[in-house]
């Protein structure tokens, strides 16, 4: 039986990682190196310390991570200022569902903890979950199981007992290997084969979540 419910934020709560996606080619460019969609599609929720690793192995032990970061961030915040951040579908529906079903519910996010309640009490959501968990607070980010393994942890529960809401490839092995059941919406691409071996169930809207509960 499923007891909390801890979702992944950009891609899954927050429909943001279109904008990550933009931003991350841009700024990589900006310094002089080259990058695909394919490329920049593996970025998503990808943690400390592998996103510097994946940046060293396209681009050399000298690629400067933190400057193409920085920037980064800088092209990110404008982009959330002109264009604003919206809910994914279904959110707010999932939210009173599982409420009402006396289900916990926590995040789980790549993002540091300032951005994380910046774009969430915007939203207005931010008092609907009982935990709030940056990958920050772990030694290991996505694809690694620490920040699930911790989210349950706070939440006083085995990962058994907890299904997890993922968008991305590395959400989804972070999840999956911490022993969380998976739920995947799918936000920019399909799961390949080897993905789908992890997925308890695949759905296209946050709100077809409602019958497993």
């Amino acid at each position: 039986m499923i007891e909390a419910v801890i979702f992944d934020m950009d891609g899954t709560l927050i429909d943001t990682e279109k904008y990550y996606h933009i931003c991350w080619m841009e700024a990589i460019r900006h310094f002089g190196y080259e990058i695909t969609h394919e490329q920049a599609y593996d970025l998503r929720s990808l943690g400390r310390p592998f996103v510097q690793e994946y940046f060293q192995r396209l681009y050399g032990l000298d690629f400067e991570y933190e400057k193409v970061r920085d920037y980064r961030k800088m092209l990110m915040d404008q982009m959330v200022m002109e264009k604003g951040i919206e809910l994914k579908p279904g959110v707010l529906e999932l939210l009173a569902y599982l409420k009402e079903k006396k289900i916990l519910t926590a995040v789980a996010t790549a993002t540091d903890l300032e951005r994380t309640g910046k774009y969430l009490r915007d939203l207005g959501i931010y008092a609907r979950f009982d935990r709030i968990i940056s990958a920050r607070m772990v030694e290991k980010g996505k694809p690694a199981p620490d920040v699930y393994l911790y989210t349950c942890s706070q939440l006083g529960l085995e990962p058994s007992k907890c299904m997890a809401v993922e968008d991305s490839p590395n959400g989804v092995m972070s999840a999956y290997h911490a022993g969380c059941k998976v739920a995947m919406v799918p936000d920019q691409t399909q799961p390949d084969q080897e993905l789908q071996q992890m997925i308890y169930t695949k759905v296209e809207s946050l709100i077809e979540l409602k019958e497993y509960f």
